[in-house]
């Protein structure tokens, strides 16, 4: 009889623990809830970091003339290289 009764607890298990578990951790979470009270409001929402990034670059940029660039002829030596520096002009 007991292993009848013990075959019967095994196969139901399942249906028994899920909503046990689901109480216990409503309970837990409420009570969690309630001992930590609200959370602190933040004094700013935290920004992602594309538009940290932005505005940074903003900042760098604010007193800088910006009609004034570089010559291309004069950014050569910021192009990629070329294979075995066949292609690249040399400067005099």
């Amino acid at each position: 009889m007991w292993s009848v009764v013990w075959a019967a607890v095994r196969s139901k298990a399942p249906y028994v623990t899920f909503p046990v578990a689901f109480v216990v951790g409503l309970v837990g979470s409420q009570l969690e809830w309630f001992l930590r009270g609200d959370p602190p409001p933040t004094a700013q929402e935290e920004k992602s970091i594309s538009e940290q990034r932005e505005d940074r670059k903003l900042q760098e940029i604010v007193g800088e003339d910006l009609t004034k660039v570089v010559s291309l002829k004069d950014k050569l030596e910021f192009a990629p290289r070329a294979v075995l520096n066949r292609n690249r002009p040399e400067k005099s």
